[in-house]
């Protein structure tokens, strides 16, 4: 089973300082996965959340400038595995009523979901194997104390803590 999820927040782990993108079960009030990403990840992540289109297109935009010019179209992305702290994911593109199956690294297919509007689902295995259950629950804060918290890496300027 699969679950359909939506971006709940971009932050800090303070711990690390490595970027993770907080996604959010849409039939569950309280269970959230999160995924630690690159900065250039959560950079691309967090242009597309402000809607911000670069000069140039960059890797995201040019993969999904590449599917559509071939003909395709972005169906969704799944996250499907969790091995040795490492989460697996996967692109669902149709092709002319073909299904083509891309492996990709979740903040990737995330970046891309988010340029194509598709959405993001999560195998219940992945919940699972991350210990994340009903209990797992976001704070009680408001969007300013949890910013508050946030410390960025000097990379990591441009992009601020985001709920959704």
């Amino acid at each position: 089973m699969e679950r359909e999820v939506k971006i709940r927040a971009l932050l800090v782990d303070p711990t690390t300082n490595s970027p993770i993108v907080l996604l959010k079960d849409m039939a569950s009030e309280s269970m959230v996965l999160p995924i630690w990403v690159g900065p250039y990840e959560a950079n691309s992540i967090a242009s597309e959340i402000e809607k911000v289109a670069p000069h140039r297109p960059m890797t995201h935009d040019l993969l999904r400038n590449a599917i559509r010019q071939l003909g395709g179209t972005v169906q969704r992305i799944v996250i499907t595995d969790l091995q040795n702290n490492t989460f697996y994911a996967i692109i669902e593109i149709l092709v002319e009523d073909k299904l083509v199956i891309l492996d990709s690294r979740p903040s990737d297919a995330i970046a891309l979901a988010m340029r194509v509007d598709c959405p993001i689902f999560v195998r219940d295995a992945v919940f699972e194997a991350s210990g994340v259950d009903e209990v797992s629950r976001l704070p009680e804060e408001d969007e300013e104390t949890v910013e508050d918290e946030v410390e960025w890496p000097e990379e990591l300027d441009d992009i601020t803590d985001y709920k959704m």
